[in-house]
């Protein structure tokens, strides 16, 4: 019996909620234990929350230019996100307290940020060919990766238990095992620069190829499929997994969300301003997809 095709889902409802500062810069999102979206403001060193009803509360840092990037739920019930700009991990509790931890490479650049399976964050270190891991009482270790100059950028928990992160430079994925076995694998497409990551809910992992202007799917096992977007000059930045079993990307150079099938099957949808830059995105526990715009806020997305 032939595959049945299932249309893409209907954007019923767009809306942006403003932050306070416009050129506060939200970057990374991600849903909190406490039923709200929580977003980092990477220019002004804040961190935002936002309730599905659209109440929005922004929680200064202790250093306006720390950079805050990458955000994810801990184990621990917080809320914990990289400083790219003064290497540092940050932690934020559900009632807006915050804690930093510093880490022991100088100049590291932390980024990408995930729960393990081993109760403890892992995090992707820019300049410093590492991965590192911290525990919740903050402490923290590294593994070093056999590939110079990688740019390890995002990082998720896989389906095999193993943490994978792209490599953006080496035009790579890497697999690290929670005992520090590191392995490779390419990409086919030169140039590809992989940033955005997810564990899909077909099993495999999922990435944007930022330089090619493709979504890879790259199985447990290594091998990788390439899909190719209706405009290879979109630049797909961020990669999450939908609940009606697609991905969902960022379009960061024309100010789009797409979605993505198993099947390579690609629907886009615009937001209100092309130039709006979104960059990471998330769904809420109200169903809804939001996504964070480096000019223009957090924009929420209903479908039918």
């Amino acid at each position: 019996m032939p595959a049945r095709t299932v249309p893409a889902p209907v954007l019923t409802r767009l809306r942006v909620f403003p932050v306070a500062e416009p050129a506060s810069g939200p970057y990374g999102i991600a849903p909190g234990p406490d039923g709200a979206l929580w977003c980092t403001l990477v220019h002004t060193g804040r961190i935002a929350r936002l309730t599905p009803a659209g109440d929005l509360t922004e929680f200064p840092l202790d250093s306006p230019d720390c950079g805050p990037s990458v955000i994810a739920p801990g184990p621990d019930g917080a809320l914990w996100f990289t400083r790219m700009r003064d290497h540092r991990i940050g932690r934020i509790t559900p009632d807006g307290r915050t804690a930093s931890f510093a880490l022991p490479t100088p100049g590291a650049g932390p980024y990408g940020i995930t729960a393990g399976p081993d109760g403890a964050l892992w995090f992707t270190q820019l300049n410093a060919d590492r991965i590192g891991r911290i525990t919740c009482d903050g402490e923290i270790t590294e593994v070093p990766l056999p590939v110079a100059g990688g740019f390890p950028s995002m990082i998720t928990t896989g389906p095999d238990g193993a943490l994978w992160c792209t490599l953006n430079r080496a035009g790579a994925l890497a697999r690290i095992t929670p005992g520090g076995e590191v392995a490779v694998h390419r990409l086919p497409t030169a140039g590809a620069a992989p940033v955005g990551l997810a564990a899909g809910p077909d099993g495999a992992l999922w990435c944007a190829e930022i330089g090619a202007g493709r979504i890879a799917r790259v199985a447990p096992g290594g091998e990788v499929t390439e899909f190719a977007l209706p405009d290879p000059a979109c630049r797909p930045h961020a990669v999450t997994a939908g609940p009606d079993g697609a991905c969902w990307f960022t379009a960061w150079a024309t100010g789009r969300v797409g979605r993505i099938t198993a099947e390579g099957q690609v629907t886009e949808y615009a937001l209100p301003d092309a130039g709006a830059e979104p960059h990471g995105l998330a769904f809420g526990p109200d169903g809804a997809l939001y996504t964070a715009l480096e000019h223009g806020g957090i924009a929420r997305l209903a479908f039918a």
